[in-house]
């Protein structure tokens, strides 16, 4: 095992995030020892890189063949093939258990396809799989209860209380905390209070309590935004999933019993585990069935540099500085502000996709390549053009306003997209349907905002182009 500082270093890393994973492997190999095994184990500031790592392990142990599980990106499976390559040992693959749906079985599934659609990869996951199905119908007579989890919160805000979990760092933790700032002084992000599990205990304890206090209320309000509220009723237990501390076939089978023992509504029940179910492995097979080319995908021309304050939470923009806010100090937000926040924002303004996903990969605690990229450059930037997604996720600061209470306390108008007090959002919303009109009036589900946009005169147009420009500007210097 290796823990190699460029891993943190070769993008910026949120200081959460590198002892994360780090104390989470620590902590497997102590378990490791416990029950017998010898691990040879570099610990952060011995070797530079995995790859150095993986070749002093080769020359040193001398096998006669090296065996490895499915990497979790397309990098290391190809770095680790050159590494076998080189010293001349046979590689064998072996295929993840963690998933539920192989390279092999996805390619399947795409083959032959015009178009990839999750909703009907979800479906034959359901079947395949027996979950929330009743002989061969779904339960409740519906694939999706999608309409029914779209609440936002009254004015009063969230009506249930939520509580903070956290995890009391041990002395493992305390010992990999120690090491990077001692190592890897300059990471981004704050580590005040460490909530995130490092042990399959304890991320199993964080799914009970899910499936008990959060999983009946989760549906109606996931995508609901509350400001300084990044946790709400989300589960939280993507970075235990993306390690390998939990198992997903364990997770579904929570929530469908809840559901089955009455605990929890169908629409919640349904809702989370298409995410895990249906989304999850959607995205992984995406990621390898469009590898290496992905990576360098650009569909709307995006080529403008990543504002300064997605780093600091430095701007007027409520809703951006409270996300930022919380990343310094979570490395996490749940997937409404990830899309229709900060995601939304760089699509509207134009940000590289590379710049906005190497952002992302930096910022998250669960961010792993084969994870965060389709969900960044094909559903957050609509970069794929039309892989992941079937439209540009293109609104204006009036949805922001009417799923959470950002707007409230902003200076900012939604309603408006020139002037003074006109919302960034707004503005760039409507600039971006000007630039990209010629490529959005073909698609069937981006027609109508086209059409509103012809509605506007050349001088709203001209002033919504001039007033989006100083608006880039001031961006860019941040």
């Amino acid at each position: 095992m290796v823990e190699a500082s460029d891993e943190a270093t070769r993008e910026h890393s949120h200081v959460q995030r590198v002892v994360y994973f780090l104390s989470a492997m620590r902590h497997y190999a102590s378990d490791l020892r416990h029950r017998g095994y010898t691990v040879d184990y570099a610990e952060l500031g011995t070797v530079s890189s995995l790859e150095a790592g993986i070749e002093h392990a080769l020359a040193h142990l001398l096998p006669d063949e090296l065996h490895a599980t499915e990497a979790g990106d397309y990098r290391c499976e190809q770095m680790l093939e050159a590494c076998a390559s080189r010293a001349g040992i046979p590689l064998t693959w072996h295929a993840n258990r963690l998933v539920l749906c192989s390279r092999g079985e996805f390619a399947d599934h795409a083959r032959g396809r015009k178009t990839l659609r999750m909703e009907y990869f979800y479906r034959e996951m359901r079947k395949k799989h027996g979950v929330l199905m009743d002989g061969g119908k779904p339960v409740g007579g519906s694939w999706n209860y999608d309409s029914d989890n779209r609440s936002s919160f009254p004015k009063s805000g969230p009506p249930e209380p939520i509580p903070r979990p956290e995890h009391r760092s041990d002395r493992i933790t305390s010992e990999v905390t120690k090491a990077v700032a001692e190592h890897l002084p300059d990471l981004p992000g704050r580590i005040d209070r460490f909530i995130w599990p490092v042990t399959p205990e304890e991320a199993q304890s964080d799914l009970n309590e899910f499936i008990e206090k959060r999983l009946p209320v989760f549906g109606r309000y996931q995508d609901a935004i509350w400001q300084n509220e990044q946790l709400l009723y989300h589960s939280r237990i993507s970075p235990a999933l993306n390690t390998g501390l939990l198992d997903p076939r364990e997770v579904i089978a929570a929530a469908e019993t809840a559901f089955r023992e009455e605990k929890a509504p169908i629409a919640s029940v349904e809702g989370f585990i298409r995410q895990i179910l249906g989304w999850r492995e959607y995205i992984r097979g995406i990621y390898w069935y469009s590898m290496p080319d992905y990576l360098e995908m650009n569909e709307l021309g995006a080529t403008e540099p990543l504002p300064g304050f997605f780093w600091t939470g430095d701007t007027e923009m409520n809703c951006v500085s409270d996300v930022v806010a919380g990343l310094n100090e979570y490395a996490y937000e749940h997937h409404i502000q990830r899309l229709m926040v900060t995601g939304l924002y760089a699509m509207l303004l134009g940000v590289a996709p590379r710049a906005i996903h190497a952002w992302y990969m930096a910022m998250f605690v669960d961010s792993v390549e084969w994870v965060t990229l389709p969900n960044v450059i094909g559903m957050s930037q609509y970069a794929d053009g039309g892989i992941m997604a079937s439209k540009p996720y293109a609104a204006t600061g009036k949805y922001i306003q009417r799923m959470s209470n950002y707007c409230a306390s902003c200076r900012f108008d939604p309603a408006k997209a020139t002037g003074e007090d006109a919302c960034p959002f707004t503005t760039l919303y409507w600039d971006f349907l000007d630039r990209h009109q010629e490529k959005l009036r073909t698609n069937m589900r981006m027609a109508l905002q086209v059409k509103n946009l012809d509605r506007k005169s050349a001088i709203e147009i001209n002033a919504i182009r001039e007033a989006a420009t100083i608006h880039r500007n001031k961006g860019n210097a941040s």
